[in-house]
């Protein structure tokens, strides 16, 4: 790859870092989808010895290109979130995907394939950690940060998504254990 292509590359990619998401961090911050990106990809890397029949380096690389098309489309939170503006969105990242060096776009090409396919382990795992992160953020942010839907969204999100796994339904209960108590310890503040 020629060097200028590839600083264009990182160019594109560093939007991320200035794209805001929907969460907030646990100081009330609003996080960037570069940050998201981050520590869904750092979930999957812990997670290295639970998953071993699974090959969490790919699960990774999932993870780091999951949200690119948000360089193009920005945020927008799930509950939100068209089918028109989902088609929008695969366009734009296709489009600059073909137009990477033939191999990268070979490589991403197929990696984004099999993440919306959802077939393998790896994408699933993918998939439920991408939407597990976003229940532990928002656990973790300030109450008054939330929107009204996402009392119960922080419910009864993502169970599907985790239903493969019986570790991951583990640790999607331990989240909605965490969702109760926060509310109740914040509603009983505030009485």
């Amino acid at each position: 790859m020629e060097v200028r292509a590839y600083l264009e590359l990182l160019h594109t990619a560093e939007r991320l870092k200035d794209t805001p998401r929907h969460c907030t961090t646990s100081k009330g911050r609003t996080e960037s989808v570069a940050e998201h990106s981050w520590r869904v990809s750092l979930m999957a890397l812990f997670l290295r010895n639970e998953f071993p029949d699974v090959d969490i380096d790919r699960v990774v690389n999932m993870c780091l290109i999951h949200d690119l098309g948000e360089c193009f489309t920005g945020d927008i939170p799930t509950f939100q979130k068209t089918d028109n503006d989902r088609q929008t969105e695969d366009s734009l990242f296709r489009h600059w995907v073909s137009a990477m060096p033939g191999e990268l776009s070979a490589d991403i090409s197929t990696l984004y394939g099999e993440m919306e396919a959802q077939q393998t382990k790896e994408a699933k795992l993918y998939k439920a950690l991408d939407k597990l992160e976003a229940l532990i953020q928002h656990n973790e942010s300030p109450l008054d940060t939330w929107s009204d839907n996402e009392y119960e969204l922080n419910k009864t999100y993502a169970f599907d998504a985790v239903s493969f796994s019986g570790w991951l339904t583990e640790l999607r209960k331990a989240i909605l254990d965490d969702t109760i108590e926060k509310l109740n310890t914040e509603q009983n503040e505030n009485q």
